[in-house]
């Protein structure tokens, strides 16, 4: 078997491919390093340096690497952005994403599984949050990726493409060789441990008067190790699918900061800031699903294990990846 994946230089993607690799599956990473890291990706992988709007490189490379299928990580991510230049969210989300899409149609290429996020169900009102609930995305990041699982819809009616749907929720802590590095950090755990590395001198704390226990939101984190074999576990599924990828379990932020003070026995200061708006008091996936029909269960997603890998990697990455973009 051979899988292109899109994306592949990300922090999930990469960590995704590493875990392909391992399993023996050939591998080819697209990816445009507008966010990624060439140093990321594993140097078992086949990698192109292209972008998905780029419809006649994408068609070519289909046609010479045959790929059997597609595992789609590319996209815009952040939510503050997609609320000032949804544009770019539309575009690098959905209409990029139809290019992908059209190139698997036209070299027969029928498997897909689409990283899709929990950002699609807005403000939940039931907890813990279902495949079934309502889809009511608040933002234009949670919008793009929605229309696209819409889409994927369509093609598997008219082309017979196969969607296998993932909705992340919150991806951390690392591999050995491969973390996390944005250009724009926004995630908690990154942000705390830069704290202890002495890089902020304070980590935002982004409201505390939620319905909560300690009055800070509760996410739901699932180690991006898991995360990788949830992927690798959905492609063996020959039908439209669509799961959460979580633990079924929450922390608060406070929560999260008195493990990472424990783990790199740094106070790691906090500073309160006003919640923002749509922040949901709670985030946690039910994932009977996904262990009923996968048989996928977390095995790496203990909080001390995330923010235990999460330390090793910054600790021994402290500026990230080389920006080498060879």
């Amino acid at each position: 078997m051979k899988i292109l994946v899109t994306g592949g230089a990300g922090y999930v993607g990469s960590v995704c491919v590493e875990h392909l690799l391992d399993a023996g599956i050939s591998t080819v990473v697209v990816d445009n390093l507008s966010e990624g890291h060439r140093a990321a990706v594993d140097e078992r992988a086949a990698f192109h340096c292209l972008d998905l709007s780029e419809q006649g490189r994408l068609l070519a490379l289909f046609q010479s690497e045959k790929p059997d299928a597609v595992i789609h990580f590319a996209a815009s991510a952040l939510v503050a952005e997609s609320m000032r230049d949804p544009s770019t969210y539309f575009r690098n989300n959905v209409f990029h994403g139809i290019h992908l899409l059209d190139s698997m149609v036209a070299t027969g290429v029928r498997k897909i599984v689409f990283s899709s996020t929990c950002a699609v169900y807005g403000l939940p009102l039931k907890i813990p949050i279902e495949e079934r609930s309502e889809t009511r995305p608040i933002n234009p990041y949670g919008e793009s990726k929605l229309c696209f699982e819409k889409i994927l819809r369509w093609y598997s009616e008219i082309h017979g493409i196969v969607p296998l749907i993932l909705r992340y929720f919150n991806a951390a802590g690392a591999s050995e060789r491969r973390g996390e590095d944005h250009r724009k950090e926004t995630h908690l755990i990154p942000r705390i441990l830069q704290v202890a590395l002495g890089q902020r001198e304070s980590v935002e704390v982004y409201g505390d008067g939620f319905s909560t226990p300690d009055g800070t939101a509760i996410r739901d984190y699932v180690h991006v190790r898991d995360l990788a074999a949830a992927h690798l576990a959905v492609l063996q599924r020959e039908q439209p699918s669509l799961y959460n990828v979580g633990t079924g379990e929450g922390y608060s932020v406070l929560q999260v900061i008195e493990m990472a003070r424990k783990v790199t026995g740094s106070p790691i200061p906090h500073k309160l800031c006003r919640a923002r708006p749509g922040d949901p008091p709670r985030l946690v996936a039910n994932v009977h699903k996904i262990r009923q029909e996968l048989s996928w269960t977390p095995a790496h997603s203990r909080l001390l294990e995330i923010v235990e890998s999460a330390w090793q990697w910054h600790h021994t990455h402290p500026v990230g990846y080389p920006d080498d973009c060879s």
